[in-house]
């Protein structure tokens, strides 16, 4: 089995990272998860949450999701984030915005009597307000 596997992270504006991986630790939907060279194939959608790449030198780079899909397979890792960007540039009106959105989302499935949708925003409300006090609320 091989060190290390492709590993690519994108998101709508731009891609992210695209290097060799030892891990790639996943917030996903149904629980975190470790990709790892030579992984089962999966498909999953990501919860918001903090993406941890494992490079090939042990250095770590981390970065905020707010949701997407990742595809794993023996040779390699994407991932789809809705949003994305490296923690280091987390900033306190960054994690508001995603909250704000996420409000939105919640109150627009309310307002539109749709129930069904009413729970899944609430809950990516509540992932992303607990990714904002992991994290501490971002920078200044």
């Amino acid at each position: 089995m091989a060190d290390t596997m492709q590993f690519d992270l994108v998101s709508p504006e731009r891609r992210l990272a695209s290097v060799q991986a030892r891990e790639v630790r996943i917030p996903g939907a149904d629980g975190d998860l470790t990709a790892m060279p030579g992984h089962a194939p999966l498909i999953t959608t990501l919860r918001p949450g903090i993406l941890r790449i494992i490079k090939a030198d042990g250095a770590s780079e981390d970065y905020a999701v707010t949701g997407g899909f990742a595809e794993i397979s023996a040779a390699g890792t994407s991932l789809l984030a809705e949003e994305a960007l490296p923690v280091a540039e987390l900033t306190q009106d960054v994690v508001k915005g995603f909250v704000a959105r996420a409000e939105e989302q919640l109150r627009a499935a309310k307002d539109a009597g749709h129930h069904d949708l009413v729970d899944d925003a609430a809950k990516l409300l509540a992932d992303l307000v607990a990714m904002g006090d992991h994290i501490g609320g971002g920078k200044g």
